[in-house]
């Protein structure tokens, strides 16, 4: 290879946005980079305004990959207000009860033992009992009944039972 064929094949990877070429000729070998892309954006356009709000065409939402909206911000909010936080170790669908005709292991109110069993969580056509590892009150149930849920996702908000001071008893 001479130094023009180099170049025309520089002009080429640059060109066409190829990632790396390497070509081997008479036990020489050469490799050439190309940059890398940058991380593409997915555009989301919003919902068109209905008749009589200006009728002006929908904005483009620009949203890259990397900056998800996050489902963190409730439960930071609620661990900041000292209330203990039940997540879901799988991926799955959210049941408060074991079956349709039964009543919900755990409702907003209950005052519930470590261990009790809150809900199940179906993954793969097993049922997964989620027990509370704390003693608490049920303050919040995000999930609805039969919603897929996410491993970590908020399942519910607990109160911690205080420890009672050994002279109350």
């Amino acid at each position: 290879m001479n130094l023009k064929d180099i170049l025309e094949l520089i002009d080429k990877v640059a060109d066409r946005g190829i990632g790396a070429v390497e070509v081997e000729q008479a036990g020489t070998r050469l490799r050439i980079e190309g940059k890398v892309a940058p991380p593409q954006q997915v555009i989301q356009t919003a919902p068109a305004a209905p008749l009589g709000q200006g009728g002006l065409p929908p904005m483009p939402m620009a949203m890259s990959q990397a900056a998800a909206p996050a489902p963190a911000a409730a439960e930071e909010t609620d661990s900041e207000a000292g209330l203990h936080i039940i997540t879901s170790p799988i991926v799955g669908t959210f049941y408060r009860s074991p079956n349709p005709e039964s009543e919900p292991y755990a409702s907003v109110g209950d005052h519930i033992s470590k261990g009790k069993v809150l809900c199940i969580v179906e993954a793969m056509k097993l049922m997964n009992e989620i027990e509370s590892d704390i003693d608490g009150t049920v303050v919040r149930i995000y999930p609805q009944n039969g919603q897929p849920v996410e491993y970590g996702q908020a399942l519910f908000d607990l109160e911690p039972m205080l420890a009672r001071p050994l002279d109350a008893l």
